[in-house]
């Protein structure tokens, strides 16, 4: 039951996060506003929500307990996770929120799969050479068909943020996984989104004005953004990986990009193509794929 319930949650996180880049594009056709600056608006509204509910449930020697312990291996998953958000966004805009999303997501586990393999010292079976050939192949479909369909003004910088994204995102998977073991959810989002803001609010002041906007529309889709995109995702997240296993949590994280794609079809009307679908298939199978490795003990 426990197990099933950290499923819900890190599946629950999947579609919360599916929604993010819709957002920004939503925001984006309203004002101007540069993907750093929605991105450190994301982290520090995060930060606040957290650390206000950390102080209203007294449990702040829960956050000075991690920052004793193990306080830059925290810093660097919340600055991680900025960097993420940031090229992921910067992605949506430049080739769409389908491609941006499938082409991170995708790429993120398989990515994790072969930094096993290679910190291990085992070579990689058959099983995760047919993985690492599908997701290449993928990310080829997906680059050749993004300027060939109706997703964004600037594919190939896209795709290539998104691959940035993926990467950085993994990096930060692999580093926050066994802080999630030791540290409560809440404490642990706290201070990563706090981390994700301070790296963030430099860069987003350099990208120019505007800072900010009178426009309630905007200003609800940030707060969304930081909310539940962010603080409550990530929450669930890390409250997830506590109790299940690391290739049923790759699964779950399935309908990220599955969420973002009916989106953006829905509302955007973005057309990835045949050869765009057919890569993202691919890269979903190998991320699908990376769950058939023998399961990791679930944290205690």
């Amino acid at each position: 039951m426990t197990s099933r319930r950290g499923l819900a949650q890190i599946s629950l996180a999947g579609v919360l996060w599916g929604t993010g880049g819709l957002a920004v594009q939503l925001i984006r056709e309203r004002t101007p506003m540069s993907v750093l600056t929605i991105s450190a608006w994301r982290m520090l509204l995060a930060a606040v929500v957290l650390l206000v509910m950390l102080l209203a449930l007294r449990r702040l020697p829960e956050l000075r307990r991690l920052l004793r312990q193990r306080p830059w291996t925290a810093v660097t998953v919340g600055l991680c996770t900025g960097a993420y958000q940031a090229l992921y966004f910067g992605a949506v805009v430049a080739v769409g929120v389908t491609v941006s999303t499938v082409v991170a997501l995708g790429l993120a586990p398989v990515l994790l799969t072969l930094a096993e393999s290679v910190t291990t010292g085992r070579r990689p079976d058959r099983t995760q050479l047919l993985i690492l050939v599908a997701a290449l192949g993928g990310l080829v479909l997906v680059s050749a068909a993004a300027g060939l369909s109706v997703t964004g003004p600037r594919p190939l910088l896209g795709v290539g943020l998104a691959v940035a994204s993926g990467a950085t995102y993994a990096l930060a998977t692999a580093l926050g996984r066994p802080l999630a073991g030791t540290t409560s959810p809440l404490a642990l989002t706290a201070v990563t989104s706090s981390a994700g803001a301070l790296g963030l609010l430099p860069l987003g002041l350099l990208a120019g004005a505007p800072y900010v906007s009178s426009d309630p529309v905007v200003v609800g889709l940030l707060g969304y953004l930081g909310v539940m995109t962010l603080a409550v995702a990530y929450g669930l997240l890390y409250a997830g990986l506590r109790t299940v296993a690391g290739s049923a949590a790759v699964v779950a994280t399935l309908l990220e990009p599955v969420t973002a794609a009916v989106l953006a079809a829905i509302v955007l009307g973005e057309r990835p193509g045949v050869l765009g679908v057919i890569g993202a298939a691919l890269i979903l199978l190998a991320v699908a794929g990376s769950a058939t490795a023998p399961p990791e003990a679930p944290v205690s």
